[in-house]
Parts: structure tokens; sequence; C-alpha cells
């Protein structure tokens, strides 16, 4: 059972909240949306998020990395969620997802426990949301009150999965075109990717850097020496690849600003992290150090750019559906009702993440 000291400062958190950050660009999401059809909806999130991380502390890293996936493909529409059907090739098995998407069980345990306290009316979207929200003040980082009203989208793409989601390896000129695409500017990259200060990575996202980078057959030079040294001994040249470690080597299940110090000593896990600090002049490098000395400019940046991510591509009004089930749009057959427990529980075995 959440504590009820956790409920008063999840309260006071949002109440704070209120007075400093604009709540949306798009006038129709309301942090206020389901205060009368919905008011348990933000205990629900808070309570199944944290049970959640009693087990896996983990989740709250995935779960942030789940919106963040969502976000980035088609927009903040919770078509990531949906699985393979008749009508739908699901993001889920694009190369970006694949074995690596956690915590998708614990957004259709909070759909399960929301449907029961009022049902047909919140959207998985919306509960995607909430739950990156939630995840980031448990995990002792900023809070913000979620605009809401997003509705869920009836078709999934895995192309745009495959396309638009930025990857491990890229160069600092193609983080900045993906975000830019999306509407996000060289703040929102470095403060988004600030989110790589909790959770764990598969080797095979970054061993490249260890051993063969840029096919020259040595290491990334812009590793720190003890770094790599601690890294190969996790992840062992010509190994299987599915070794974890942490992203951050510091503070690894806690939302603070190492990430930015840990860049700043060369020990940025993928080559996409330390792009932002050893970039030769780039704009990027006075924005970590800013972050790495204030938590609070990390803190209030990150807020305002979770925000703008969340209006990406969102459905409102009589867009889209307010799904039932989080995997399935509402027009499904018969026989995708049958074992959708277990067809879940199937996907997130063996699970890694890259956040």
């Amino acid at each position: 059972m959440v504590s009820l000291r956790l409920v008063a400062t999840t309260i006071c958190c949002v109440v704070f909240v209120l007075g400093g950050i604009p709540f949306s660009s798009n006038a129709q999401l309301d942090p206020f949306f389901y205060r009368k059809t919905c008011p348990q909806l933000h205990y629900i999130v808070h309570k199944v998020v944290w049970n959640a991380s009693l087990s896996d502390p983990r989740i709250f890293a995935s779960l942030v990395r789940l919106h963040f996936h969502d976000c980035f493909v088609q927009g903040c529409d919770a078509s990531v969620l949906l699985n393979n059907t008749a009508t739908i090739v699901s993001e889920q098995e694009a190369l970006p997802n694949n074995n690596s998407l956690r915590g998708l069980d614990v957004v259709n345990q909070i759909k399960t426990m929301v449907e029961t306290a009022c049902p047909n009316v919140v959207s998985c979207a919306d509960i995607l949301a909430l739950a990156a929200e939630v995840s980031s003040f448990l995990a002792h980082g900023p809070c913000w009150k979620v605009p809401l009203g997003r509705r869920d989208s009836l078709t999934a793409n895995r192309t745009l999965a495959n396309q638009n989601l930025p990857a491990p390896f890229f160069t600092l000129d193609q983080l900045k075109a993906s975000f830019s695409f999306q509407g996000l500017n060289t703040t929102d990259l470095v403060a988004l990717s600030g989110a790589h200060t909790f959770g764990r990575s598969h080797c095979s996202l970054f061993v490249n850097r260890l051993y063969n980078f840029n096919n020259t057959g040595k290491p990334d030079p812009t590793l720190n020496t003890t770094y790599l040294k601690e890294l190969s001994k996790i992840c062992p040249q010509n190994g299987t690849g599915t070794n974890l470690t942490n992203l951050d080597p510091i503070t690894p299940n806690k939302f603070d600003k190492k990430y930015y110090s840990n860049l700043k000593s060369g020990k940025g896990l993928f080559q996409s992290d330390q792009e932002l600090f050893s970039t030769p002049d780039a704009d990027t490098i006075s924005i970590v150090n800013k972050f790495s000395r204030n938590k609070n400019a990390f803190f209030d940046s990150f807020k305002v750019s979770m925000i703008k991510m969340g209006n990406i591509g969102v459905l409102t009004g009589n867009e889209g559906e307010i799904r039932k089930q989080c995997n399935f749009i509402n027009q499904r057959s018969t026989e995708l009702d049958i074992d959708i427990v277990a067809s879940n529980e199937l996907h997130e075995e063996g699970i890694v993440s890259s956040i």
C-alpha cells in the first residue's frame, strides 16, 4: 500500500508545480482534465508504479523510456502499446524496441485499476504520460503537473519507430535532427538525455565503443580509460552482448544530475550521450556544464521539456478512441480477447532496457 507520506508529498508536488510551469502549448490538454470524471487517477498511478518498484527498481527508468518511445513515433498516442494483430504491425518489434521495452505489464495494471474506478474515461496515452512523471518523482527527480486529455491511436507504425527513434550511436548532428523533427530544441535534447541518469543497458548497444569504434579497431578515444576497463569486464569482446550495465555508474537508480558530471569525466555510456560534451565547440557543452553545476536548472528544464515532448502529435476531442485495453484497439475480434495477460507476460520475459 502506498504510504500516506508518499501521497501527501505527491499532492504538495502537484500544488507547487501549478505556479511554475506552462501546462501545455496545446489548449485542448488540461492538467485537470479528469478531476471530475476520474478523481482517483493520480493515486492509482502512484500506487501501481510504487508497488512495481518494490520488486523492480528499474521500472522508473523503463516507464520514462516507454513514454519517450511512444511520443517520437506518430505522437503521444499509446501506439507503442499495441500488439500485433491482423490489422496492426506492432512498434514493439521495431529495432529500437524489440526485446528492450519494459513496463507494459505495469501500464496494463494501471489501466485495469482505472477501468474499475472510472470505465471508458482515461486514455492509455495519458496513463503513459502520468506514469513517466510519477517515475521521475519516485526516483527523487522532478515532478510536474501533466497536461491531460490525449486519446489513443487506432494505428501503429513500425516503419516510423525504426526511423524516428534516436540510436545510441548517433552523432550530435543526428541527435539534433531527430529532436528538431519533433519540434524539440537543443536544450530539450540535453535535458531529456538526462533521463539516462538512471536505468540499465544491454552491452550490445555500446560494445563497439570498447573495441572497434567507427571500425578503427580501437576504443572510442572519448571514453575515460578507467571506465573503459570497467565496461570491458562487463562486456567482453566477442561476448553475447546480453549483459547489463548501469547507465549511470555512480547512482544508477536515482534521478539526479550525475549524468552530466559523468559526461564531463568521459563516462557517458552511449556515444550519443558523450557526443553532448565531447563534440568540439558544440553548443551543448555549455548546457551540460550548467546542468552539472545546478540541479535545479536541470530539473526545471527537464520538466519543461517533458511537457513539450508530451504534446507531440496528440489526439484530442473525437480523434482516436479511449481503449478499453491498452494493447488492442476496441474494434478487435473475439479471438484477441483470449489470453491477453499471457501474451503480455510472454512479451515481457527476458526483456532488457536501454534506459
